[in-house]
């Protein structure tokens, strides 16, 4: 049977505190914690060398561990400035490059800010760059994800990730829980609040898209502007709570894949969360 599956965005602190030094180390610790998946964190760009990179995709490989990628934090596919947007293409080119040497399936791609223009200017800008992205890395087999965004002059409501991937095959959306929740100040409390989405991604890019959705899962806190800061599970303030969403793919059969992005409690967070799942299945 199918399951979802669990992992740590990056190194949380109880990896250094039990002596670990090297990304490399990351898909065999991950594994013997109880988790599955693991996503390399390149948000300040791909500092790794080739050796290395390819060093945490042979160790992935070896421990069975599914692997993503998220891209730099500034890239902007929405940016007024044509070189910025260029400059975001070519630094998606390097994040697949690194992505492939990791064996990840998956790259997580922000959309940009929609601060100083329009939302419908900054759509138009974004789809154009995505356009463009896949002229230059043409047919690749990593997906490229596009993130539903915390702060609320981003880009990146669920609505315009969908929007945005319908540019291309190659595209499919991200859907950050916690994000989301942020952006609309408390949007999950109940399982039917997180059906929603599964329903709407399903409706907008297909069922077998909604079922394996690569997510992120954590409890952040927020203004009237959105996000303000990653939390840990020990919050009881903001949320929002993780047990109504295991609850609703485990009674629907969704199989998503979910990357824990607590502050720092990364590997225990996500392994709260299927150790949930599991006794619900």
């Amino acid at each position: 049977m199918d399951r979802a599956k669990f992992g740590p965005g990056g190194n949380g602190e109880l990896f250094y505190a039990q002596g670990k030094k090297s990304t490399a180390q990351a898909p065999e610790w991950v594994k013997s914690f109880g988790l599955d998946a693991y996503e390399y964190e390149a948000g300040k760009g791909i500092m790794a060398g080739e050796a290395a990179l390819r060093k945490i995709g042979e160790e992935a490989e070896k421990h069975g561990v599914l692997m993503s990628l998220h891209t730099r934090y500034f890239i902007s596919l929405s940016s007024v400035e044509e070189q910025k947007r260029l400059n975001s293409i070519e630094y998606i080119k390097k994040s697949l490059w690194a992505a492939e040497l990791i064996h990840a399936d998956t790259i997580v791609i922000h959309s940009g800010s929609a601060a100083k223009i329009s939302r419908e200017e900054a759509m138009r800008l974004s789809m154009d760059t995505l356009y463009k992205v896949i002229e230059a890395v043409g047919d690749t087999p990593i997906k490229l994800g596009i993130e539903t965004m915390g702060k609320v002059n981003q880009l990146g409501t669920l609505d315009e990730v969908i929007e945005q991937c319908q540019v291309d095959k190659h595209y499919a959306p991200v859907v950050d829980f916690g994000h989301m929740n942020a952006r609309e100040g408390g949007l999950f409390r109940t399982s039917d609040d997180y059906r929603y989405v599964f329903d709407k991604i399903a409706e907008g890019c297909g069922e077998e898209v909604a079922k394996n959705l690569h997510c992120h899962f954590s409890k952040i806190e927020f203004t009237g502007a959105g996000e303000k800061k990653h939390l840990t599970f020990a919050d009881d303030i903001y949320g929002p709570g993780f047990e109504p969403l295991m609850e609703a793919i485990a009674k629907d059969g969704w199989t998503p894949r979910i990357i824990c992005e607590s502050d720092g409690t990364m590997p225990e967070d996500a392994l709260a969360m299927k150790k949930y799942y599991e006794q619900l299945l």
